[in-house]
Protein backbone atom coordinates (compact mmCIF):
# COMPACT_ATOMS: atom_id res chain seq x y z
CA UNK A 1 0.00 0.00 0.00
CA UNK A 2 2.85 2.35 0.89
CA UNK A 3 4.53 1.70 -2.46
CA UNK A 4 1.31 2.39 -4.40
CA UNK A 5 0.64 5.51 -2.36
CA UNK A 6 4.17 6.76 -3.01
CA UNK A 7 3.80 6.08 -6.72
CA UNK A 8 0.50 7.96 -6.94
CA UNK A 9 1.74 10.85 -4.82
CA UNK A 10 4.66 11.33 -7.23
CA UNK A 11 2.15 12.60 -9.82
CA UNK A 12 1.07 15.38 -7.46
CA UNK A 13 4.55 16.82 -6.91
CA UNK A 14 4.47 20.38 -8.31
CA UNK A 15 6.64 20.98 -11.39
CA UNK A 16 7.54 17.28 -11.68
CA UNK A 17 7.94 15.58 -15.04
CA UNK A 18 5.47 12.84 -14.08
CA UNK A 19 2.85 15.44 -13.25
CA UNK A 20 3.31 17.25 -16.57
CA UNK A 21 3.05 14.02 -18.54
CA UNK A 22 0.01 12.88 -16.54
CA UNK A 23 -1.80 16.16 -17.19
CA UNK A 24 -0.86 16.01 -20.89
CA UNK A 25 -2.24 12.46 -21.05
CA UNK A 26 -5.42 13.65 -19.36
CA UNK A 27 -5.79 16.47 -21.90
CA UNK A 28 -5.37 13.95 -24.72
CA UNK A 29 -8.05 11.65 -23.26
CA UNK A 30 -10.54 14.46 -22.60
CA UNK A 31 -10.06 15.97 -26.05
CA UNK A 32 -10.26 12.61 -27.81
CA UNK A 33 -13.46 11.62 -26.02
CA UNK A 34 -15.10 14.94 -26.93
CA UNK A 35 -13.82 14.83 -30.51
CA UNK A 36 -15.22 11.31 -30.94
CA UNK A 37 -18.53 12.25 -29.30
CA UNK A 38 -18.80 15.22 -31.68
CA UNK A 39 -18.14 13.16 -34.81
CA UNK A 40 -20.73 12.45 -37.46
CA UNK A 41 -21.84 8.79 -37.15
CA UNK A 42 -20.58 7.83 -40.61
CA UNK A 43 -17.07 9.05 -39.74
CA UNK A 44 -16.84 6.32 -37.10
CA UNK A 45 -18.39 3.54 -39.17
CA UNK A 46 -16.96 3.94 -42.69
CA UNK A 47 -14.12 5.55 -44.61
CA UNK A 48 -14.44 9.18 -45.64
CA UNK A 49 -15.34 10.23 -49.14
CA UNK A 50 -11.89 11.73 -49.66
CA UNK A 51 -9.57 9.10 -48.16
CA UNK A 52 -6.56 10.00 -50.31
CA UNK A 53 -4.01 9.17 -47.61
CA UNK A 54 -5.48 5.70 -47.14
CA UNK A 55 -5.44 5.17 -50.90
CA UNK A 56 -1.78 6.21 -51.02
CA UNK A 57 -0.98 3.86 -48.15
CA UNK A 58 -2.72 1.01 -49.98
CA UNK A 59 -0.72 1.76 -53.13
CA UNK A 60 2.56 1.62 -51.20
CA UNK A 61 1.56 -1.69 -49.61
CA UNK A 62 1.21 -3.08 -53.13
CA UNK A 63 4.53 -1.60 -54.25
CA UNK A 64 3.06 1.22 -56.34
CA UNK A 65 3.39 5.00 -56.39
CA UNK A 66 0.24 5.49 -58.49
CA UNK A 67 -3.37 4.56 -57.74
CA UNK A 68 -4.18 1.39 -59.63
CA UNK A 69 -7.34 1.72 -61.71
CA UNK A 70 -7.54 5.48 -61.19
CA UNK A 71 -9.47 7.39 -58.51
CA UNK A 72 -12.40 5.60 -56.86
CA UNK A 73 -15.86 6.63 -58.02
CA UNK A 74 -16.95 7.81 -54.57
CA UNK A 75 -14.27 10.54 -54.55
CA UNK A 76 -15.66 12.18 -57.68
CA UNK A 77 -12.17 12.75 -59.10
CA UNK A 78 -11.57 15.45 -56.47
CA UNK A 79 -7.88 16.45 -56.08
CA UNK A 80 -6.21 13.60 -57.93
CA UNK A 81 -3.27 14.28 -60.23
CA UNK A 82 -2.85 12.79 -63.69
CA UNK A 83 0.56 12.40 -65.31
CA UNK A 84 1.83 10.03 -67.94
CA UNK A 85 -1.48 8.18 -68.06
CA UNK A 86 -1.40 7.39 -64.33
CA UNK A 87 -3.25 8.73 -61.29
CA UNK A 88 -1.30 10.02 -58.27
CA UNK A 89 -1.91 11.39 -54.80
CA UNK A 90 0.06 14.63 -54.59
CA UNK A 91 -0.55 15.48 -50.95
CA UNK A 92 2.64 15.32 -48.84
CA UNK A 93 3.20 11.74 -47.74
CA UNK A 94 3.71 11.61 -43.97
CA UNK A 95 0.02 11.13 -42.95
CA UNK A 96 -0.20 8.31 -45.51
CA UNK A 97 2.88 6.73 -43.95
CA UNK A 98 1.15 6.81 -40.55
CA UNK A 99 -1.82 4.97 -42.05
CA UNK A 100 0.17 2.15 -43.70
CA UNK A 101 -0.04 -0.36 -40.80
CA UNK A 102 -3.72 0.41 -40.18
CA UNK A 103 -4.66 0.05 -43.84
CA UNK A 104 -2.73 -3.23 -43.98
CA UNK A 105 -4.53 -4.56 -40.90
CA UNK A 106 -7.92 -3.47 -42.30
CA UNK A 107 -7.25 -5.27 -45.58
CA UNK A 108 -7.36 -2.16 -47.76
CA UNK A 109 -8.43 1.48 -47.93
CA UNK A 110 -12.09 0.58 -48.51
CA UNK A 111 -12.24 -1.18 -45.13
CA UNK A 112 -10.23 1.39 -43.15
CA UNK A 113 -11.99 4.15 -41.20
CA UNK A 114 -9.52 6.94 -41.92
CA UNK A 115 -11.66 9.68 -40.37
CA UNK A 116 -11.79 7.85 -37.05
CA UNK A 117 -7.99 7.55 -36.92
CA UNK A 118 -7.66 11.27 -37.63
CA UNK A 119 -9.98 12.07 -34.72
CA UNK A 120 -8.05 9.72 -32.45
CA UNK A 121 -4.83 11.56 -33.35
CA UNK A 122 -6.33 15.02 -32.85
CA UNK A 123 -5.91 15.05 -29.07
CA UNK A 124 -2.12 14.95 -29.46
CA UNK A 125 -1.77 18.58 -30.55
CA UNK A 126 -3.41 20.14 -27.46
CA UNK A 127 -1.56 17.69 -25.19
CA UNK A 128 1.80 18.59 -26.74
CA UNK A 129 0.89 22.29 -26.64
CA UNK A 130 0.42 21.99 -22.87
CA UNK A 131 3.94 20.55 -22.58
CA UNK A 132 5.28 23.46 -24.63
CA UNK A 133 3.58 26.02 -22.39
CA UNK A 134 4.86 24.24 -19.30
CA UNK A 135 8.40 24.24 -20.67
CA UNK A 136 8.20 28.01 -20.96
CA UNK A 137 7.50 28.16 -17.19
CA UNK A 138 10.65 26.21 -16.34
CA UNK A 139 14.13 27.66 -16.23
CA UNK A 140 15.88 26.57 -19.41
CA UNK A 141 19.55 25.90 -20.05
CA UNK A 142 20.32 29.55 -19.37
CA UNK A 143 18.23 29.68 -16.21
CA UNK A 144 15.64 31.94 -17.86
CA UNK A 145 11.93 31.57 -17.08
CA UNK A 146 10.04 32.73 -20.15
CA UNK A 147 6.45 32.54 -18.97
CA UNK A 148 4.92 33.33 -15.59
CA UNK A 149 1.59 31.75 -16.50
CA UNK A 150 0.22 29.15 -14.09
CA UNK A 151 -0.25 25.46 -14.71
CA UNK A 152 -4.02 25.89 -14.68
CA UNK A 153 -3.71 28.67 -17.27
CA UNK A 154 -1.72 26.34 -19.52
CA UNK A 155 -4.34 23.61 -19.19
CA UNK A 156 -7.04 26.14 -20.08
CA UNK A 157 -5.07 27.33 -23.10
CA UNK A 158 -4.57 23.77 -24.37
CA UNK A 159 -8.32 23.22 -24.15
CA UNK A 160 -9.00 26.60 -25.77
CA UNK A 161 -6.77 25.52 -28.65
CA UNK A 162 -8.71 22.26 -28.95
CA UNK A 163 -12.24 23.67 -28.84
CA UNK A 164 -11.98 27.44 -29.32
CA UNK A 165 -10.11 27.53 -32.63
CA UNK A 166 -10.78 26.21 -36.12
CA UNK A 167 -8.78 23.15 -35.08
CA UNK A 168 -12.06 21.78 -33.63
CA UNK A 169 -14.03 21.79 -36.88
CA UNK A 170 -10.89 20.56 -38.64
CA UNK A 171 -10.71 17.43 -36.48
CA UNK A 172 -14.29 16.46 -37.29
CA UNK A 173 -13.86 16.30 -41.07
CA UNK A 174 -11.37 13.43 -41.34
CA UNK A 175 -10.84 14.01 -45.07
CA UNK A 176 -7.43 14.47 -46.66
CA UNK A 177 -7.09 18.26 -46.44
CA UNK A 178 -8.11 18.36 -42.78
CA UNK A 179 -6.19 15.23 -41.78
CA UNK A 180 -3.00 17.05 -42.79
CA UNK A 181 -3.80 19.89 -40.40
CA UNK A 182 -4.46 17.50 -37.50
CA UNK A 183 -1.17 15.65 -37.99
CA UNK A 184 0.73 18.84 -38.78
CA UNK A 185 -0.42 20.65 -35.62
CA UNK A 186 0.79 17.79 -33.43
CA UNK A 187 4.15 17.71 -35.19
CA UNK A 188 4.53 21.48 -34.94
CA UNK A 189 3.87 21.40 -31.18
CA UNK A 190 6.47 18.64 -30.73
CA UNK A 191 8.93 20.58 -32.86
CA UNK A 192 8.48 23.71 -30.73
CA UNK A 193 8.94 21.63 -27.57
CA UNK A 194 12.33 20.41 -28.80
CA UNK A 195 13.35 23.68 -30.50
CA UNK A 196 13.00 25.97 -27.46
CA UNK A 197 16.49 26.74 -26.15
CA UNK A 198 17.70 24.65 -29.15
CA UNK A 199 17.58 21.83 -26.62
CA UNK A 200 17.12 18.80 -28.92
CA UNK A 201 18.48 19.60 -32.41
CA UNK A 202 18.02 16.17 -33.95
CA UNK A 203 14.51 15.63 -32.58
CA UNK A 204 13.50 19.17 -33.54
CA UNK A 205 14.75 18.54 -37.07
CA UNK A 206 12.97 15.19 -37.29
CA UNK A 207 9.65 16.68 -36.17
CA UNK A 208 9.98 19.60 -38.56
CA UNK A 209 10.92 17.25 -41.40
CA UNK A 210 7.76 15.22 -40.78
CA UNK A 211 5.75 18.46 -40.53
CA UNK A 212 7.14 19.51 -43.92
CA UNK A 213 6.07 16.12 -45.28
CA UNK A 214 2.58 16.91 -43.97
CA UNK A 215 2.10 20.67 -44.43
CA UNK A 216 5.03 22.16 -46.44
CA UNK A 217 4.60 25.78 -45.19
CA UNK A 218 5.57 24.57 -41.71
CA UNK A 219 9.16 24.20 -42.88
CA UNK A 220 9.47 27.98 -42.57
CA UNK A 221 9.00 27.71 -38.81
CA UNK A 222 12.57 26.39 -38.84
CA UNK A 223 13.49 30.03 -38.13
CA UNK A 224 12.53 29.31 -34.50
CA UNK A 225 15.24 26.69 -34.00
CA UNK A 226 17.87 28.59 -35.98
CA UNK A 227 17.41 31.79 -33.97
CA UNK A 228 17.10 29.95 -30.65
CA UNK A 229 20.38 28.19 -31.46
CA UNK A 230 22.05 31.56 -32.02
CA UNK A 231 20.79 32.75 -28.63
CA UNK A 232 21.81 29.52 -26.90
CA UNK A 233 25.39 29.70 -28.21
CA UNK A 234 26.00 33.41 -27.69
CA UNK A 235 27.91 33.85 -24.43
CA UNK A 236 25.79 36.06 -22.22
CA UNK A 237 22.80 35.77 -24.54
CA UNK A 238 21.55 38.31 -27.07
CA UNK A 239 22.46 41.91 -26.10
CA UNK A 240 19.43 44.06 -25.29
CA UNK A 241 21.07 47.48 -25.54
CA UNK A 242 22.64 49.44 -28.38
CA UNK A 243 21.73 49.89 -32.01
CA UNK A 244 20.67 46.85 -34.06
CA UNK A 245 24.07 46.87 -35.82
CA UNK A 246 25.92 47.04 -32.50
CA UNK A 247 23.82 44.19 -31.08
CA UNK A 248 24.38 42.08 -34.20
CA UNK A 249 28.14 42.66 -34.03
CA UNK A 250 28.26 41.84 -30.30
CA UNK A 251 26.25 38.67 -30.84
CA UNK A 252 28.58 37.53 -33.62
CA UNK A 253 31.64 38.14 -31.46
CA UNK A 254 30.12 36.25 -28.50
CA UNK A 255 28.96 33.32 -30.62
CA UNK A 256 30.39 29.82 -30.20
CA UNK A 257 30.37 29.22 -33.92
CA UNK A 258 31.53 25.62 -33.76
CA UNK A 259 28.74 24.64 -31.37
CA UNK A 260 26.18 26.55 -33.45
CA UNK A 261 27.29 24.81 -36.65
CA UNK A 262 27.07 21.41 -34.92
CA UNK A 263 23.51 22.02 -33.72
CA UNK A 264 22.37 23.41 -37.06
CA UNK A 265 23.87 20.39 -38.84
CA UNK A 266 22.09 17.98 -36.50
CA UNK A 267 18.87 19.90 -37.06
CA UNK A 268 19.26 19.85 -40.84
CA UNK A 269 20.10 16.16 -41.28
CA UNK A 270 16.55 14.72 -40.99
CA UNK A 271 15.11 17.63 -42.97
CA UNK A 272 17.57 17.01 -45.80
CA UNK A 273 16.81 13.28 -45.68
CA UNK A 274 13.06 13.81 -46.01
CA UNK A 275 13.52 16.32 -48.82
CA UNK A 276 15.74 13.80 -50.61
CA UNK A 277 13.11 11.06 -50.27
CA UNK A 278 10.37 13.33 -51.58
CA UNK A 279 12.63 14.39 -54.45
CA UNK A 280 13.19 10.76 -55.43
CA UNK A 281 9.47 10.02 -55.28
CA UNK A 282 8.72 12.96 -57.56
CA UNK A 283 11.50 11.95 -59.94
CA UNK A 284 9.79 8.59 -60.47
CA UNK A 285 6.31 10.13 -60.66
CA UNK A 286 6.72 13.44 -62.46
CA UNK A 287 10.25 13.31 -63.87
CA UNK A 288 11.48 16.15 -61.66
CA UNK A 289 13.69 16.36 -58.59
CA UNK A 290 11.55 19.12 -57.09
CA UNK A 291 10.39 17.77 -53.68
CA UNK A 292 7.30 19.97 -53.50
CA UNK A 293 5.55 19.44 -56.80
CA UNK A 294 2.46 17.61 -58.01
CA UNK A 295 -0.50 19.89 -57.32
CA UNK A 296 0.17 21.43 -60.73
CA UNK A 297 -1.22 18.21 -62.23
CA UNK A 298 -4.46 18.12 -60.24
CA UNK A 299 -7.53 17.61 -62.40
CA UNK A 300 -9.49 20.54 -61.00
CA UNK A 301 -11.75 23.24 -62.39
CA UNK A 302 -9.26 26.02 -61.61
CA UNK A 303 -6.22 24.28 -63.14
CA UNK A 304 -5.95 27.11 -65.68
CA UNK A 305 -5.23 29.70 -63.00
CA UNK A 306 -2.49 27.46 -61.55
CA UNK A 307 -0.88 27.19 -64.98
CA UNK A 308 -1.13 30.95 -65.43
CA UNK A 309 -0.03 32.18 -62.02
CA UNK A 310 1.60 29.17 -60.35
CA UNK A 311 0.72 27.60 -57.02
CA UNK A 312 2.02 30.64 -55.11
CA UNK A 313 1.73 34.21 -56.32
CA UNK A 314 1.01 37.72 -55.09
CA UNK A 315 -1.92 37.50 -57.51
CA UNK A 316 -3.79 35.51 -54.84
CA UNK A 317 -2.81 37.73 -51.90
CA UNK A 318 -5.75 40.16 -51.94
CA UNK A 319 -8.37 37.41 -52.10
CA UNK A 320 -6.70 35.36 -49.39
CA UNK A 321 -6.40 38.38 -47.11
CA UNK A 322 -10.11 39.00 -47.64
CA UNK A 323 -10.92 35.43 -46.66
CA UNK A 324 -8.64 35.41 -43.62
CA UNK A 325 -9.63 38.81 -42.26
CA UNK A 326 -12.95 40.13 -43.58
CA UNK A 327 -15.65 37.49 -44.14
CA UNK A 328 -18.50 37.64 -41.61
CA UNK A 329 -21.75 35.67 -41.26
CA UNK A 330 -24.44 36.71 -43.70
CA UNK A 331 -27.74 37.92 -42.27
CA UNK A 332 -30.95 37.13 -44.19
CA UNK A 333 -32.75 39.96 -46.03
CA UNK A 334 -35.69 41.47 -44.15
CA UNK A 335 -38.96 39.61 -44.56
CA UNK A 336 -37.41 36.40 -45.92
CA UNK A 337 -39.31 33.53 -44.34
CA UNK A 338 -37.77 30.15 -43.51
CA UNK A 339 -34.19 31.40 -43.77
CA UNK A 340 -31.52 30.52 -41.25
CA UNK A 341 -30.74 33.31 -38.75
CA UNK A 342 -27.34 33.58 -40.44
CA UNK A 343 -25.30 31.90 -43.16
CA UNK A 344 -21.60 31.09 -43.32
CA UNK A 345 -19.93 31.36 -46.71
CA UNK A 346 -17.80 28.22 -47.05
CA UNK A 347 -14.82 30.39 -47.92
CA UNK A 348 -14.71 30.60 -44.12
CA UNK A 349 -15.18 33.22 -41.43
CA UNK A 350 -12.49 35.76 -40.58
CA UNK A 351 -9.88 34.76 -38.01
CA UNK A 352 -10.62 37.71 -35.72
CA UNK A 353 -14.31 36.75 -35.72
CA UNK A 354 -13.89 33.05 -34.92
CA UNK A 355 -10.81 33.46 -32.68
CA UNK A 356 -10.80 37.07 -31.37
CA UNK A 357 -8.42 36.24 -28.50
CA UNK A 358 -5.61 36.15 -31.10
CA UNK A 359 -5.83 39.96 -31.08
CA UNK A 360 -4.00 39.85 -27.74
CA UNK A 361 -0.91 38.70 -29.65
CA UNK A 362 -0.69 42.15 -31.23
CA UNK A 363 -0.32 43.98 -27.89
CA UNK A 364 2.03 42.04 -25.62
CA UNK A 365 2.81 43.49 -22.22
CA UNK A 366 6.26 41.93 -22.38
CA UNK A 367 8.19 41.21 -25.55
CA UNK A 368 11.87 40.50 -26.15
CA UNK A 369 14.02 38.02 -28.04
CA UNK A 370 11.77 34.97 -27.82
CA UNK A 371 8.64 36.94 -28.65
CA UNK A 372 10.27 38.29 -31.80
CA UNK A 373 11.62 34.87 -32.77
CA UNK A 374 8.26 33.10 -32.35
CA UNK A 375 6.46 35.92 -34.16
CA UNK A 376 8.84 35.55 -37.12
CA UNK A 377 8.39 31.77 -37.11
CA UNK A 378 4.59 32.23 -37.22
CA UNK A 379 4.61 35.02 -39.80
CA UNK A 380 6.63 33.12 -42.41
CA UNK A 381 4.18 30.20 -43.01
CA UNK A 382 1.26 32.60 -42.58
CA UNK A 383 2.56 34.72 -45.45
CA UNK A 384 3.21 31.70 -47.65
CA UNK A 385 -0.36 30.50 -47.05
CA UNK A 386 -1.64 33.92 -48.14
CA UNK A 387 0.16 33.49 -51.47
CA UNK A 388 -1.37 30.09 -52.18
CA UNK A 389 -3.76 29.61 -55.08
CA UNK A 390 -6.47 28.28 -52.74
CA UNK A 391 -7.92 30.18 -49.78
CA UNK A 392 -8.81 26.98 -47.90
CA UNK A 393 -12.29 26.60 -49.40
CA UNK A 394 -14.40 24.70 -48.23
CA UNK A 395 -14.09 25.63 -44.56
CA UNK A 396 -15.93 27.03 -41.54
CA UNK A 397 -13.06 29.30 -40.57
CA UNK A 398 -9.62 30.02 -41.98
CA UNK A 399 -8.14 26.52 -41.67
CA UNK A 400 -4.65 27.47 -42.83
CA UNK A 401 -4.21 29.16 -39.44
CA UNK A 402 -3.63 25.64 -38.13
CA UNK A 403 -0.18 25.88 -39.74
CA UNK A 404 0.99 28.33 -37.07
CA UNK A 405 -1.69 28.43 -34.34
CA UNK A 406 0.58 26.61 -31.86
CA UNK A 407 3.03 29.51 -32.18
CA UNK A 408 0.26 32.05 -31.61
CA UNK A 409 -0.56 30.31 -28.33
CA UNK A 410 3.10 30.51 -27.35
CA UNK A 411 2.94 34.27 -28.01
CA UNK A 412 -0.15 34.56 -25.83
CA UNK A 413 1.70 32.81 -23.03
CA UNK A 414 4.94 34.79 -23.11
CA UNK A 415 3.33 38.14 -23.96
CA UNK A 416 1.98 38.35 -20.40
CA UNK A 417 -1.02 40.43 -21.46
CA UNK A 418 -3.85 40.30 -18.91
CA UNK A 419 -6.41 37.52 -19.36
CA UNK A 420 -9.17 39.24 -17.43
CA UNK A 421 -12.84 39.49 -18.25
CA UNK A 422 -12.30 40.87 -21.77
CA UNK A 423 -10.00 38.01 -22.80
CA UNK A 424 -12.35 35.49 -21.22
CA UNK A 425 -15.27 37.00 -23.12
CA UNK A 426 -13.31 36.68 -26.36
CA UNK A 427 -12.46 33.07 -25.47
CA UNK A 428 -16.11 32.28 -24.71
CA UNK A 429 -17.15 33.81 -28.05
CA UNK A 430 -14.54 31.68 -29.82
CA UNK A 431 -15.70 28.53 -28.04
CA UNK A 432 -19.33 29.17 -29.00
CA UNK A 433 -18.61 29.74 -32.68
CA UNK A 434 -16.11 26.93 -33.08
CA UNK A 435 -18.35 24.44 -31.28
CA UNK A 436 -21.10 25.41 -33.71
CA UNK A 437 -18.73 24.98 -36.64
CA UNK A 438 -17.54 21.57 -35.46
CA UNK A 439 -21.09 20.28 -34.98
CA UNK A 440 -22.63 21.80 -38.12
CA UNK A 441 -20.07 21.97 -40.95
CA UNK A 442 -20.87 19.35 -43.60
CA UNK A 443 -23.60 17.90 -41.36
CA UNK A 444 -27.06 16.83 -42.41
CA UNK A 445 -29.76 19.22 -41.22
CA UNK A 446 -27.48 22.27 -41.16
CA UNK A 447 -27.26 22.92 -44.90
CA UNK A 448 -29.27 26.15 -44.66
CA UNK A 449 -26.59 27.67 -42.43
CA UNK A 450 -23.97 27.49 -45.19
CA UNK A 451 -23.58 29.17 -48.56
CA UNK A 452 -21.82 27.00 -51.13
CA UNK A 453 -21.20 28.25 -54.67
CA UNK A 454 -18.94 26.15 -56.87
CA UNK A 455 -17.10 28.86 -58.80
CA UNK A 456 -15.32 30.03 -55.61
CA UNK A 457 -15.67 33.62 -56.78
CA UNK A 458 -18.35 34.83 -54.34
CA UNK A 459 -16.70 36.04 -51.14
CA UNK A 460 -19.31 38.46 -49.85
CA UNK A 461 -23.09 38.47 -49.65
CA UNK A 462 -24.59 39.64 -52.96
CA UNK A 463 -26.76 42.74 -52.89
Amino acid sequence: MTTNSSFLSSFTVPESRKRRLAIAAGIYVVCTVIFLASAAPQTLTEHTKYDHYALQAEAWIHGRLDIAGGPPAYAGGNDFAAYGGKTYITFPPFPALLMVPFVALAGGAADFRDGQLVIELAGLAPAFLFLVLEKLRRAGARGEVRSTRSESFNVAMALLFAFGTVFYFTTEQGTVWFAAHVVGAALLALYVLFALDAERPLLAGLCLACAFATRPPMLLTGALFALEAVSAHAKGGIPSEGTPIDRLRATWEALDKRALARDLAMFAIPIAAVIAVESCINHFRFETWNPNVGHEYLQIAWAARVRKWGLFSTHFLAKNLGVALTILPWLPPKGLEGAAPFQVNVHGLAMWFTMPFYLWVLWPRRSGWLYAVVAIAAALPAFQDLLYQNSGWEQFGYRFSNDYSVLLFVLLAIGQRSTGWLFRTAAAWALAWNIFGALSFHRRGFEKYYYLEGSQTVLYQPD
